[in-house]
């Protein structure tokens, strides 16, 4: 049986498992800081792939979830804010030679849903709409049973599109972006923003500390800013949503990250706009909608999937 190692990079850590074909735990796993004092980027995400590697195995092939736009046919990752020293480096050939094995590289967002699909809360779909709401947004779209990646296989950026037009500067240099509203960062930029204006709230006072986190505890405890921070964040969410329930005519959405474990705070919001933003409720009819179910294994897991699927074209079928 092959063995498929599975790699999720992030800015802070990366994170290994070795999977066995066939079955569904992984026989090791490795975690570590993606920066090491006195080590290359890449240099400590390889160290961290052969901790995952008992001595005596050998790697059949690396399916690896990394950040970025990136070009998944070259294996480069084209911009990665946290990780510049992987701009355009040749991450996936670099780690095949290493590893002596074929590496398959893809979005970590992407990635994610692929594994949601595969083995988390989107089994059983084939039209399949996942969105990761954290420090920034992303996400993926199956359709038909296949991974939406696009001519470039850059698509999927659902965090990337204008919700408010000459809105607030998105951390790509856009304005009116998805995630300049609604993703945690600028859930907490906007409360910041308030507090300076003069706006009174129960953060007052703790403004350069705040987090979404912080938010969120306030918004439970009654706080009126907290509470409309969310409420504008949901509203905003939930125009976007309806757009992509318009185009992609999902059967299942999924959201992950964790602004998400705070639902309850945008939900009556987020539920008004998409109903106004949804072309025709036939949209909503069926629609489900799940947290996601994997959790950090989300990446490592679509990884593997990513893997499983090399030899079927990107097609996602039974």
């Amino acid at each position: 049986m092959r063995l498929i190692l599975a790699l999720d990079i992030g800015g802070t850590y990366t994170r290994a498992a070795l999977y066995r074909e066939g079955k569904d735990a992984p026989i090791r796993r490795a975690r570590g800081s993606t920066r090491v004092e006195g080590k290359t980027v890449f240099e400590a995400i390889l160290s961290i792939a052969r901790e995952a590697i008992p001595p005596e195995a050998r790697v059949d092939a690396a399916g690896v979830a990394a950040p970025g736009p990136l070009d998944a046919a070259r294996g480069l990752i084209l911009s990665a804010p946290n990780l510049p020293e992987l701009d355009s480096f040749p991450l996936a050939d670099a780690l095949s030679r290493a590893l002596g094995a074929p590496v398959f590289l893809g979005n970590d967002a992407n990635i994610a849903a692929l594994g949601e699909w595969r083995y988390g809360a989107a089994r059983g779909h084939q039209d399949v709409l996942y969105l990761t709401l954290s420090t920034g947004i992303g996400g993926g779209v199956i359709c038909g049973g296949r991974l939406l990646k696009g001519a470039q296989g850059i698509g999927g950026e659902l965090g990337h599109v204008t919700v408010l037009p000459n809105g607030p500067l998105c951390s790509c240099g856009k304005r009116g972006h998805l995630e300049a509203i609604a993703s945690g960062t600028a859930i907490a930029r906007w409360v910041r923003e308030q507090l300076a204006a003069g706006r009174e709230s129960s953060l007052k006072g703790e403004s350069a500390a705040i987090t979404a986190e912080h938010v969120a505890i306030a918004a439970r405890s009654g706080d009126a800013l907290a509470q409309e921070a969310f409420a504008r964040a949901g509203h905003y969410l939930g125009i976007a949503v309806g757009g992509f329930l318009n185009i992609f005519n999902p059967s299942i959405l999924v959201f992950g990250g964790g602004v998400a474990k705070s639902r309850a705070l945008f939900w009556e919001s987020f539920q008004e706009s998409l109903k106004e933003s949804a072309f025709t409720p036939q949209y909503l009819e069926s629609l489900e909608i799940a947290d996601a179910a994997l959790g950090e294994d989300a990446g490592l897991l679509g990884a593997r999937t990513l893997v499983q699927l090399s030899d079927e074209d990107s097609t996602l079928s039974r």
